[in-house]
Parts: C-alpha cells; structure tokens; sequence
C-alpha cells in the first residue's frame, strides 16, 4: 500500500486563513506531526494520531514522518504559516536528498499557507507593492556573518525586507544589530512595521521609523518590516494610516 506524506501550512493563526485544501489533508490525515504550538491548534478525530515535537527537531520530525508514510500511512506534516517558507518542507526534501531510500513508495505533496508576512503585509496595507525579500534572523542553521551580509546588501538594493524569527530569549540583541546594520545603508525615516501575532486577539502593529526601530519591543511571534526608500504612509479619507510601496519606479 503506497504511504502520503503532505507538508500543509496552517497560516499564522486565524482558522479562517487556513487554506480548504491544507485543512481537508490534515482531516484526512492518520498520523499529523508538527512543532508543539502547531499541533495545538489542531483538533484531532477519533482515531488519529498527534505527535508533537521541539522547533529545533525538523529534521528527525521529517524522517520520522516519511517512515510512518513509507508504511502505508497518511501522514500529515504541519507548519504555521507557509510550510515553503522558513519550515518543514525544506527538511522534509532535505531528508529525503540525505537519504532518497526514505521516499520509497511515499506520495509526497506540498500544501501552501499564508505565510507570515502577507499577513502582516494585509493588515498594514502594501508594504510588499514592490520587490521585496525575506530574511531569517536566526542564525541556528547558518552563521549571524552571513545575515549580515544579507541584510547589508538587501538594505543597499532597496529591497523591502520581511524580518523572521527576529528576536527570542535567547538572541535579543540580534534584532537591533540588524537595525543598525540597515542603518549604515537605509535613512532614518526609513518606514518599519512591528507586526506582532497578527491575526490572533493579542495581535498589536506599530509602525515606526528606522531610527527608533530599535527602541520597539519584538519577539519570536513578531514579523518585522523594513520599508525601502519608498515605502511610505498614507491616509485614506476616515483618517486611517497605511503603509505601501508604490508598484512603479522612477529613475
């Protein structure tokens, strides 16, 4: 009997932004897995199985999802947000390129979400209206040397930047070091918005300049954006802020 394996994002909080077809494979699913807080959200039926696991263990969450597929099992793998974006589905593709004989008679399908920044980017306005990149902050899987780099030659080609993983307890320091490396490349009026737990009822966005960025509380459930040298504020007719980037571009 061939195994499925689905990757689904859960979106960022909200159950009305989970997508129908993430939703339909985790209700199909035998066995779901995911990181604690995850899986938390999801309301098991009978006879279906929920294992919940450490955010630092994605890798070993992969190969045991694709040894529970490989025996004929529906198995589903859950992210918060998009499961493309900073989460499971990389490690699952990454086990699997580890060792491709996981794989073997496992159905693999990778179910989208919203991720983290649209959602973010859709309470504000459209700070994302023009190119734009995402950087992690974390520097578990990769060296704090190559973020900067990152963020240094993302400020000096005017990207719109989209912050994950900004700040935890045990790195609080990172997010300002990366505000201060914007700062050599970025003006101070540069636009930056604190978008915290968006969508959930503590849900708070701040919107702020890059000179006082550093000054705004952030953690783990923060998304951070960084507006380009054209991102800006404007005021619709009720007197409301928003943030946007303009689509075009003058030389």
């Amino acid at each position: 009997m061939k195994g499925e394996l689905v990757i689904a994002g859960l979106g960022p909080g909200p159950e009305s932004w989970v997508t129908p077809a993430a939703r339909a494979a985790v209700e199909a699913a035998e066995m779901i897995l995911g990181y604690t807080p995850y899986v938390n959200r999801i309301a098991a039926r009978p006879g279906q199985v929920i294992e919940a696991s450490d955010n630092r263990e994605e890798l070993a969450r992969a190969k045991r999802a694709l040894a529970f597929a490989a025996e004929g099992k529906r198995v589903a793998v859950v992210s918060g947000g998009d499961p493309g974006v900073f989460a499971m589905a990389a490690a699952v593709f990454e086990a699997i390129e580890e060792s491709p004989a996981l794989s073997e008679g496992v159905d693999i399908r990778v179910e989208p979400g919203v991720t983290a920044m649209l959602a973010a980017a859709a309470r504000i306005g459209a700070p994302l209206g023009h190119d734009f990149c995402a950087i992690s902050l974390s520097d578990n899987l990769k060296p704090w040397a190559t973020i900067e780099k990152r963020l240094r030659l993302a400020g000096q080609a005017d990207f719109v930047i989209a912050l994950y993983n900004p700040a935890s307890k045990a790195r609080p320091q990172q997010i300002k070091q990366a505000f201060e490396i914007l700062s050599g490349v970025l003006p101070p009026e540069a636009v930056v918005v604190f978008a915290r737990a968006v969508g959930r009822s503590d849900e708070e966005i701040d919107v702020t300049t890059l000179a006082r960025a550093a000054d705004m509380p952030c953690d783990m459930r923060t998304l951070v954006i960084v507006g380009s040298r054209a991102t800006r504020q404007v005021k619709s007719a009720d007197g409301r802020a928003w943030v946007y980037t303009p689509r075009s571009e003058r030389s």
